[in-house]
């Protein structure tokens, strides 16, 4: 199933050309790696996705609904998300927890299910002994990842991912990768994932979609390469 087509896409940021004639195509169950150069527009390309930002030219399909029928659902982490005061009053564990909650329905007594949801994304991230700390008493580095559990525990059918590692340490950056493939093949989620860490990464993804410059033109013009397939 197609889960997500980009056709011809251009943006400009200005009069400043940024992305250039991008196509590719994602499908449900695949575990896509998006790299180039620092400066390479890679988190522009996903805003533009996401709907965050206006491509100048071409289009992006999104899929409406999941292989079962459903509205699909994106879970989406940007580059920084730890933009919590000091003052924060919910704990780790409260956070994560609310990422299981569905609209409207804040009140709604969770359920085991919901509970190994929650354990599985903290141990995913390796926050599993900060559950009872309080958001404000956090690093940078653990805010970012109880955001990227908070994420996990909603179960989303396309991740969209803007550097999630960043901050993590190598043990704990193998069991993200891991969490990711298995999501992608035994849960036929869909992994769509900006990262420079590509040669530590090899076996875990599918496909890598790298930007590149164009040759004659101004260095922050790219366009797609081929993906490599893994």
């Amino acid at each position: 199933m197609e889960i997500l087509n980009v056709e011809d896409l251009s943006f400009y940021y200005a009069e400043e050309k940024v992305l250039d004639d991008i196509n590719f195509t994602i499908h449900s169950g695949e575990f896509v790696i998006l790299t180039g150069e620092n400066g390479a527009a890679k988190s522009t390309l996903l805003k533009n996705i996401l709907g965050l930002l206006r491509p100048a030219t071409g289009t992006i399909t999104l899929a409406k609904k999941n292989e079962s029928g459903e509205p699909l659902s994106v879970g989406y982490i940007p580059q920084d998300i730890t933009s919590f005061n000091a003052g924060f009053p919910s704990t780790v564990q409260a956070l994560v927890e609310s990422g299981r909650y569905p609209k409207n329905r804040w009140f709604r007594k969770l359920d085991a299910n919901d509970h190994a949801h929650v354990d599985r994304a903290l141990e995913s991230v390796g926050m599993e002994a900060f559950r009872n700390r309080k958001i404000g008493e956090l690093s940078g580095g653990q805010k970012q990842r109880i955001n990227i559990a908070r994420t996990f525990a909603t179960d989303p059918d396309f991740f969209v991912l803007d550097e999630p590692t960043t901050g993590m340490d190598t043990n704990t950056r193998t069991n993200f990768y891991r969490l990711l493939k298995h999501s992608c093949k035994v849960h036929n989620k869909t992994v769509l994932m900006v990262t420079h860490a590509d040669m530590e990464i090899e076996g875990y993804y599918d496909r890598e979609i790298r930007l590149i410059r164009e040759e004659g033109v101004p260095w922050r013009c790219f366009s797609m390469t081929s993906s490599s397939e893994h």
